[in-house]
């Protein structure tokens, strides 16, 4: 796209107003200018419109916000509509809206233990941690590393992008539908949960399937288990050691009931 002749006070200007958006995420500028190694002071100079970053920082907060170098001569907004897609016209009726209306209420962001039974090993569960998160638009994201010890179980590498997942959460019916996967997409799950009437706040359950071709021995749908774990240090520092192959008697007793572990 041909631009007019702009001046370096217009590229100030439009890149000051989408950095403040961006911001608008963040609670603190002071953390936010930490997390990008920019000093305080001269993050404020960008946000004030006082002058504009020089590449290899402007490449730093670019990576960061996940956006291009356009923020310097475009309204964000546009950048975001043109890589909506279930936002879009025609999926906004039936996705978009449950996707940016799950309320914190709904599932709240933070970290969550999760159990389910293995698709590898049979009678063996897995435990690990979930992070769900808020993102633009208030689309609820999730991301999650599959424990290493399900990879070296395959005889696979334990390397980052075999275990991570990213996805995004939705809302369905009563409760709420997740959508994850490999990065390029190699391995897809389907989760659904719903907050279990048992317990009013920490606690939701359901059914997770794996997306792909399918092997002999491997069930095709299997019951997992959300517990919301918030700020609980010590809960989160155990439940990452855990994480891995268990036995029933190894699960926490909420989590081998939901998943009705004694019944196998």
């Amino acid at each position: 796209m041909k631009h007019g002749t702009r001046s370096p006070s217009d590229i100030r200007s439009t890149f000051s107003t989408n950095l403040r958006i961006l911001c608008e995420q963040h609670p603190s500028v002071s953390d936010l200018s930490r997390k990008l190694e920019i000093n305080r002071t001269q993050f404020n100079r960008y946000l004030s419109g006082e002058s504009f970053p020089r590449p290899d920082i402007l490449d730093r907060i670019c990576s960061f916000f996940d956006v291009d170098a356009r923020i310097l001569l475009e309204p964000v907004e546009t950048l975001w509509d043109r890589e909506t897609i279930l936002n879009g016209s025609f999926l906004r009726e039936f996705i978009g809206a449950p996707v940016s209306d799950l309320p914190p209420k709904k599932l709240p962001s933070g970290l969550f233990r999760y159990s389910r039974s293995s698709f590898l090993k049979p009678n063996f569960y897995i435990s690990g941690l979930v992070l769900i998160f808020r993102g633009r638009e208030n689309t609820t994201y999730v991301r999650y590393f599959e424990p290493c010890e399900t990879l070296q179980f395959q005889g696979l590498r334990t390397h980052k992008d075999l275990r991570e997942f990213r996805g995004y959460a939705v809302r369905h019916d009563e409760g709420i539908s997740i959508v994850s996967t490999r990065k390029a997409a190699k391995i897809s799950q389907f989760t659904f949960i719903a907050r279990t009437p048992l317990a009013e706040t920490e606690f939701w359950s359901g059914h997770i399937t794996r997306g792909g071709r399918e092997e002999r021995h491997d069930p095709p749908l299997t019951r997992i288990v959300y517990e919301y774990l918030g700020k609980n240090t010590g809960q989160i520092l155990a439940t990452a050691r855990k994480s891995g192959f268990l036995n029933a008697s190894d699960l926490e007793p909420f989590h081998r009931y939901l998943l009705k572990a004694d019944e196998s």
